[in-house]
């Protein structure tokens, strides 16, 4: 009798555990999608002096508030699963010509121009020339998308095609593109120099194409001759101090580090020949143990000790990151230097950020960039669902690239005005 008067009570136990089930569901995506963080404008570390009031004066961008798409533009994971599987929106396909270059120990470097599509905003021949990310090339979408824009704005564009990053290209040296070495892309500048003596350079570089342009330029002085600035976009500034973050689960980095390791094995093993061929003059700290031990390896710091560091002869994997970190060559970045990095990178662990913050604390040309979302060169821009095809990460270059060419003919027409006073005096 008793189990007759209950019966009809169950229906509404069953709505609670459906209306506690759907709460729990709601509850996971909101924390998984981020959606309670709010939108702000990006933080900005810089010291006072006319260069900053002048960038804050003519980029907008860098005190407006940056809108990600409503619905998952706000989660780091899957801004960057979108720039790592789908890349850009509508993805333009710029025009250029491929450029070969035959470096000193036989490797083939190429890299692809594009001429510019309209006059730059100063009138002036202004060239960027483009690092990509980790075995990333101009054939990428992201690259593609921005070079477009670029080219729109009145820029020439150079873009590297890391040494064994092209399918096609077939390696010419024992040897392929390495965390930190600069000998593809400064071949590139010097031609580039070379064959436009008129041109100006604006020197980007992204994720590890960024530690590779800055380090670029602290190597040497001359390497800043023509230079009219930099930006670095989502970089990690010291693959030493990143190493250990790298092996972490938080931010699922662990997980992200597996599948880039994945990918350089395959890129790697794609080249076996040319690597590690019978007839090849292979360097000599390079055995053929190692290619067994690429085949086990399941993150990017075992690649980099059993392999990539061999290239260039380094004794050990923390001689190799020391040495090939950008970190230890910033404070020898004497042009405009723009560092952006997102908040919610999945990659770039917090403590990294630190570097990027002390030296603008420390040098006036320096402006560190962070904004709260993005995710790792993800920074897609829309109002709900679906982005658009221009990120705020293509607008930012570009508007900060224009603003220094203006700072600069400013500054050359008041030294044009005071040498005319001074004559006339």
């Amino acid at each position: 009798m008793n189990a007759m008067l209950e019966t009809p009570e169950l229906p509404a136990v069953f709505d609670g555990v459906k209306l506690a089930a759907v709460a729990a569901v709601l509850y996971v995506i909101v924390r998984c999608l981020n959606l309670k963080s709010p939108t702000a404008p990006p933080e900005l570390y810089f010291q006072d002096s006319g260069l900053s009031c002048f960038l804050l004066k003519s980029c907008p961008l860098l005190t407006k508030e940056y809108i990600p798409p409503l619905i998952w533009g706000k989660s780091g994971h899957i801004q960057t699963a979108l720039y790592g599987k789908m890349g850009r929106v509508r993805s333009p396909h710029p025009y250029g010509h491929r450029k070969f270059i035959t470096m000193s120990d036989g490797a083939t470097s190429t890299f692809d121009l594009f001429e510019p599509l309209a006059e730059h905003c100063v009138g002036d021949d202004v060239t960027m020339v483009i690092c990509p990310g980790i075995a990333n090339h101009s054939e990428k979408q992201y690259i593609r998308t921005f070079v477009d824009y670029a080219q729109k704005n009145g820029y020439r564009c150079a873009v590297l095609n890391h040494l064994g990053a092209l399918p096609n290209i077939e390696l010419t040296s024992p040897r392929m593109f390495t965390y930190g070495c600069t000998w593809e892309f400064g071949a590139m500048v010097n031609y580039i120099k070379k064959t436009y003596p008129l041109t100006q350079l604006v020197v980007v570089g992204f994720s590890l194409g960024g530690n590779i342009v800055c380090k670029y330029l602290g190597e040497t002085q001359a390497n800043q001759e023509k230079v009219l600035c930099c930006v670095s976009v989502c970089q990690g500034y010291s693959a030493l101090r990143a190493q250990e973050t790298f092996m972490q689960w938080d931010q699922c980095r662990r997980f992200y580090n597996f599948l880039m390791a994945d990918n350089m094995k395959k890129i790697i093993l794609s080249h076996r020949q040319a690597l590690f061929g019978d007839h090849v003059k292979k360097p000599q700290s390079l055995e053929d143990t190692d290619l067994s031990r690429l085949y086990t390896a399941t993150s990017l710091m075992q690649i980099d000790d059993n392999v990539m560091r061999k290239f260039h002869g380094y004794s050990s994997l923390k001689e190799y990151y020391e040495e090939e970190s950008c970190m230890r060559y910033l404070h020898r970045i004497y042009v405009p230097l723009m560092l952006v990095n997102a908040a919610d990178d999945p990659l770039v662990h917090e403590s990294l950020l630190t570097i990027p913050k002390s030296l603008s604390e420390k040098r006036e040309n320096v402006m560190f960039v962070l904004p709260l979302h993005g995710g790792h060169l993800g920074f897609f821009e829309g109002s709900v669902l679906f982005p658009e095809p221009l990120t705020w990460m293509d607008k930012l270059v570009v508007e900060y690239a224009n603003a220094i060419c203006q700072w600069e003919r400013n500054k050359s027409q008041c030294s044009d005005t005071e040498q005319v006073e001074a004559d006339l005096e």
